[in-house]
């Protein structure tokens, strides 16, 4: 049987997954101390006999499992240093995307684009305040540990500038190439995250998301490379 990979381990590779090219950020505190030593979420999470994080006095958890196993290793309500990395890093990637998304209705008149642009838009937002709402209850710091980073699937500020300047074809061809690459690294963060987080809410939202960044590339494939383009070029001609 392969060994389960701690959380941790996989905590530190979404990092790097999602950070590459940048200074190196410090990997996120799943578990901050609260003033006083006052419990934290964590703490709350845990069930009787449980130390915090769903681990059992004598080093199990609640399932069975040692502490830093696969995604069956936490208790209902606990997580683990996955669950925080990918909730952090999908709010910040997805904060990014939003405001792309909102360039599309002033910058071309193609009801497809536009109607992909404000159902990604809807999608999106609610998942965004769904993966805020879980890392709140995680008791991690509210602050983003990604500001100002420049990662694989965020646009950065020059290229939304671009964006916003562009219209028409020039604008669909910056979308889609934007799009494909926030939503393939959208569903890959995700699949890290089903594999080895904890938290049941959490990694149910990977899932929702890993399926839905499928689906929504297959349909920008679509839009971007429509079926039998030779016939219209020779019409072209």
């Amino acid at each position: 049987m392969r060994p389960a990979v701690p959380p941790l381990l996989v905590a530190v590779a979404l990092l790097v997954a999602g950070c590459a090219g940048d200074a190196g950020p410090s990997a996120p505190s799943p578990r901050p101390a609260a003033p006083g030593g006052a419990a934290t979420s964590y703490d709350a999470a845990a069930p009787a006999g449980t130390t915090p994080g769903g681990s059992t006095p004598g080093g199990s958890t609640p399932g069975g499992s040692t502490p830093g196993g696969g995604a069956s290793g936490g208790a209902a309500g606990a997580f683990n240093p996955t669950d925080v990395a990918w909730l952090q890093l999908h709010v910040a990637m997805t904060d990014r995307m939003l405001p792309v998304l909102d360039v599309v209705p002033a910058g071309t008149g193609d009801p497809a684009w536009r109607l992909l642009a404000a159902r990604l838009g809807t999608a999106h937002r609610a998942d965004l305040a769904r993966s805020r709402q879980l890392l709140a209850g995680s008791g991690a710091p509210t602050t983003n540990p990604h500001e100002g980073h420049d990662m694989p699937g965020m646009v950065t500020a020059d290229e939304l500038a671009t964006l916003r300047a562009a219209t028409g074809v020039p604008l669909h061809r910056l979308l889609a190439r934007h799009l494909r690459a926030y939503l393939t690294q959208l569903a890959r963060l995700a699949a890290a995250e089903q594999r080895a987080g904890s938290h049941p809410a959490t990694t149910a939202l990977a899932a929702a998301i890993a399926r839905q960044s499928r689906s929504e590339l297959a349909h920008l494939d679509r839009l971007d490379h429509p079926a039998s383009p030779g016939p219209a070029r020779q019409r072209r001609r």
